[in-house]
């Protein structure tokens, strides 16, 4: 098996995703942490990407929410941290 380019960037996804999730259950995170749902985003982000190559609906599909969620968790922390 041959990785590309792609293939490397959704590991790099798959290790920020992995990394937030070990962070999250670990040490917590503030809900006024805006890192946490960035780095998540940003992860689905690149494994999206991956998916260009070589799709996979359901994989697209869960990134996809994932991503959306992330950018909710990101909007609520920058918002908790003004007020």
């Amino acid at each position: 098996m041959t990785l590309t380019f792609p293939d490397l960037v959704g590991f790099v996804g798959v290790a920020m995703i992995l990394v937030c999730y070990f962070w999250q259950q670990t040490a917590g995170v503030e809900r006024t942490d805006w890192r946490h749902p960035a780095i998540n985003g940003l992860g689905a982000i690149l494994l999206l990407y991956s998916l260009i190559y070589r799709p996979n609906p359901a994989s697209i599909a869960i990134e996809g929410f994932w991503l959306l969620i992330s950018i909710l968790g990101l909007v609520r922390a920058l918002r908790a941290r003004q007020g």
